[in-house]
């Protein structure tokens, strides 16, 4: 799943002329009104219009119609799935790096091995029966389906009890304390009176048309370009925590191409873009009522870190000194500038996001972390005896082998494209023959997983709760025939990951224990470096005052929460993102 949603158009060119020449008659920006039939869908279920200062437009997270309300399926659910309708235990802030208790009430370690989760009273589906202890304890025993995303929990989760209507016992063979939290805030619960008796292809299969959750939000209608919510009554939270989501009605618009997604923007038709807009910092400076969360650079959030993946099992990216050679020769200041206009911040060499910060062990940064540094990339490269012989400008291998790498990354993801020639001149700069390549994202993918590539850049893995999340990326094994979600180098070292699973059982709340291990790990990823760090991804969100106000900043007394609707970030705060709007006009 791919949160870090993107438009395929390389430029804005004909949003920021019309943007520059205040506003006018551009196809491109030509948006149809809210209230239009154009923009509620026309007709069909989609049809009929919203009363615009009681409905919040989004966009950004769907690539095409929706097609299932299936909580289960993370990456493709029609946006608002879980966090709108289907709720979890817990939210998780990562900026605070705080759980707040949600469905829960608390959740505590009883013993070593066993955790005890207390639900809230009072709490209903919207088909108005109650929410027990049963529905938690049926959608964690959904796991024991073998293609259900969180299946790998039970093979250290034991059991799951209900003591009582309100009172959920958890039995661990392993304590994987940093994984287990992260299931508390990821796992949106169902209603077992309505998912009990569906087949395994129903259940990840199943669209689920008809979505029952306790969220604020129930299902209004589709249709080829949108999902509407509509907020319902009896929302628990309404009462228990004085929370009311503000939007009557939320749209979350299909994307369809940059010029649309601006054009809507600067019409103040859209409240919200979570899209990757280019040339968005252009708008920031100048006044045309859209905002970011800093109004400076970097503008947004980050969110997940893009690395660069060496296929260990390939020469020569099996040679620990060739890797870090590459790593120098790649100038990332060039990429965040020229590229991105400084949407996005060049990597820590740990690759640990800023939110992870804390974790970062400055002393092995010192001694082992590198930059761009051309000659250093030359030096390392002829001391591991890779030289030019037939004086092309290109080393060979020390065998006297060609070398000849290509780097892949998706046909249309113009961002990457153009990081990826920065990333292959650079190798070029230094003897290293490195090609841009750009397959279809599905070959790609297939030629990723089934390690038939040279080198390829992912971002997959998220900010989560943990860095455990990403080590387990980097280190995990043991490696399968196809990887599909993590260590797409195939890089064996047991060292790592018996580290990588320690680090799994140390206390959440233990942080100069995850510090100790944390540390380790970064020195064997600085000294092998089976991945290189590039930069950080934004957690793309544009807003408009026009409507609502009072949106996520880091200015002195505004929300902090995070301003989006991507998938498996409502949880994460986007939902209190709902309760902290204002009506512009009040």
């Amino acid at each position: 799943m791919r949160n870090r949603a993107r438009l395929l158009a390389p430029l804005l060119a004909v949003g920021l002329i019309t943007a520059c020449s205040g506003g006018g008659g551009s196809a491109s920006t030509q948006a149809a009104s809210p209230g239009s039939a154009a923009a509620t869908g026309g007709g069909g279920q989609g049809g009929g219009s919203f009363p615009r200062n009681e409905t919040l437009y989004t966009s950004g997270t769907q690539w095409g119609p929706p097609a299932n309300w299936n909580p289960l399926r993370e990456w493709d659910y029609a946006t608002g799935t879980k966090g709108l309708v289907y709720e979890t235990l817990f939210l998780y802030d990562p900026n605070a790096d705080e759980f707040s208790p949600w469905l829960a009430e608390s959740g505590d370690w009883t013993s070593d091995k066993e955790y005890t989760l207390k639900l809230r009273q009072g709490v209903t589906w919207s088909d108005g029966k109650p929410f027990t202890a049963d529905d938690v304890v049926f959608t964690f025993e959904l796991g024991k389906m073998e293609t259900v995303p969180y299946h790998p929990l039970w093979t250290w989760l034991k059991s799951a009890e209900a003591v009582d209507e309100h009172t959920v016992k958890f039995t661990f063979s392993v304590a994987n304390y940093q994984e287990w939290a992260n299931h508390l805030y990821s796992r949106a619960i169902v209603p077992k009176h309505l998912w009990e008796g569906r087949s395994e292809d129903e259940v990840m299969n199943g669209a689920n048309e008809k979505p029952v959750g306790t969220g604020p939000y129930d299902y209004q209608t589709h249709d080829q370009d949108r999902m509407v919510w509509v907020k319902r009554d009896g929302w628990w939270a309404t009462k228990a925590l004085n929370k009311d989501v503000k939007p009557k009605y939320i749209v979350d618009i299909v994307n369809s191409s940059n010029e649309v997604a601006m054009g809507l923007l600067l019409q103040k038709n859209l409240d919200l873009s979570t899209n990757f807009l280019p040339g968005i910092a252009n708008l920031i400076k100048g006044n045309f009522g859209i905002e970011t969360y800093y109004s400076e650079p970097p503008y947004m959030l980050s969110a997940n870190t893009a690395w660069m993946w060496l296929n260990t099992k390939k020469k020569p990216m099996d040679d620990a000194t060739f890797r870090k050679a590459v790593a120098y020769s790649i100038d990332t200041k060039k990429i965040v500038e020229g590229v991105y206009g400084n949407l996005v911040k060049a990597s820590n060499p740990t690759g640990l996001l800023p939110q992870w910060e804390k974790y970062v062990d400055q002393n092995v940064v010192g001694q082992l972390g590198f930059s761009y540094d051309p000659d250093k990339a030359k030096s390392l490269l002829a001391e591991a005896g890779y030289k030019d012989r037939n004086g092309d400008g290109l080393v060979e291998s020390p065998s006297g082998a060609k070398i000849s790498l290509k780097l892949i990354v998706p046909a249309g993801w113009t961002d990457w494209m153009e990081a990826a020639r920065v990333i292959a001149a650079g190798a070029k700069a230094v003897g290293i023959d490195v090609q841009a390549d750009f397959p279809d994202y599905n070959a790609l993918v297939d030629a990723r997983n089934a390690g038939k590539f040279d080198l390829v850049i992912n971002n997959d893995k998220q900010l989560s709760n943990s860095p455990w999340s990403y080590y387990d990326y980097i280190f995990r094994l043991p490696v399968q025939k196809l990887q599909t979600t993590t260590n797409y180098g195939r890089y064996e070292n047991k060292e790592a990951w018996e580290l990588t699973q320690q680090l799994d059982q140390v206390k959440s709340d233990d942080v100069e224990g995850m510090k100790g291990i944390t540390s380790q790990l970064q020195k064997i990823l600085l000294e092998d470096m089976p991945v290189i760090p590039l930069w950080y991804n934004g957690l793309w969100s544009q807003t408009t005052n026009s409507v609502w106000k009072n949106w996520p900043s880091n200015e002195a007394g505004k929300p902090k929460h995070a301003p989006t609707v991507w998938r498996n970030w409502l949880e994460m705060g986007g939902v209190l993102m709902l309760t902290e709007l204002q009506p512009a006009a009040g």
